[in-house]
């Protein structure tokens, strides 16, 4: 059963941020209404450009002295949110995992198309390693779209024969654009942030007329084969609850160590609200305790 604070968000919480005959710049201009820019005043941000990419490293007195660094590939339909809107939810990572997190604006659809945004994540990646910060104590985060594009930048990595990361958090993940699961045609509940038409719609921002199907745009299709460890996490109402059960399912064919959580009553997005509900903290820092079991030598959260 759902929490008292989460029956009570749900009452205010109404659809229409998700419109599929919704123009770009109407999307940008509701999604950035939606993402607050404030955050605490004990939360430490350093803006620095990584690999000609605009970023910002996001620390909070519970990542002191921590050695793990999270690359938080932020998530706004491809065609929205930056930095400004990102810090917050950085530093209720940064609590959750006692971490730094490095965020960074990627370009945005559908000015840049595909794979605009996976260049600039594998420039970001590449400057954390050039700093001499060791690959097994980064993970990479990515929440909403942007879980489609950390998967990709797995996927680019090995292909490459570069290092990877020590694990992936998907967090309410895009992975098919062209929502083809159970989930998005057959709804548990209302999802009040997301709708299949619409993410199809932001999944042709993003490519343009290219392939919707290209396995580094729609990480459904991947080959998983050789990739990090992955923590799946999503909500049972959640539209694109089925991109993450079925990814899961792929990972294991290929080999891959998979957790995969199915969040009771959860929707899209939740574990953005975990200031607000306890169920999104939860998951957090669940996932938290995942990705410290695999990076290198680190201690495990539960002791400290």
């Amino acid at each position: 059963m759902a929490s008292r604070q989460f029956e009570q968000l749900r009452k205010v919480l109404k659809p229409g941020l998700a419109v599929a005959s919704d123009p770009p710049a109407l999307v940008r201009e509701k999604m950035h209404a939606v993402h607050p820019t404030q955050f605490p005043a004990d939360v430490r941000v350093a803006y620095a450009t990584r690999g000609s990419v605009p970023s910002a490293s996001v620390e909070t007195p519970e990542s002191a002295g921590s050695e793990l660094v999270l690359l938080h590939v932020h998530g706004g339909a491809f065609v929205s949110t930056g930095l400004e809107h990102y810090v917050p939810y950085a530093a209720r990572l940064s609590r959750a995992f006692r971490a730094r997190v490095v965020i960074f604006a990627y370009r945005w659809a559908p000015e840049h198309r595909f794979p605009a945004q996976l260049d600039d994540s594998v420039a970001v990646y590449r400057a954390l390693l050039a700093e001499g910060v060791s690959p097994g104590r980064i993970a990479v985060v990515g929440d909403s779209c942007g879980g489609g594009i950390g998967v990709a930048l797995l996927c680019r990595l090995r292909d490459a024969s570069e290092p990877l990361p020590a694990a992936f958090v998907g967090l309410t993940p895009w992975f098919d654009l062209e929502q083809t699961g159970e989930s998005s045609r057959h709804l548990r509940g209302v999802d009040p942030y997301v709708e299949a038409e619409w993410i199809r719609r932001r999944g042709r921002d993003y490519v343009g007329e290219g392939d919707i199907r290209d396995p580094l745009a729609s990480p459904i299709h991947a080959d998983l084969s050789g990739l990090p460890p992955m923590f799946l996490s999503v909500g049972e109402i959640d539209t694109t609850r089925d991109d993450s059960t079925r990814l899961a399912a792929h990972a294991g064919r290929d080999g891959v160590a998979v957790t995969l959580e199915v969040n009771p009553e959860m929707i899209h997005g939740f574990h953005g609200l975990s200031d607000l509900v306890p169920e999104g903290h939860a998951a957090l820092l669940r996932a938290a305790e995942f990705v410290r079991r695999h990076a290198s030598f680190l201690p495990d959260l539960r002791a400290r």
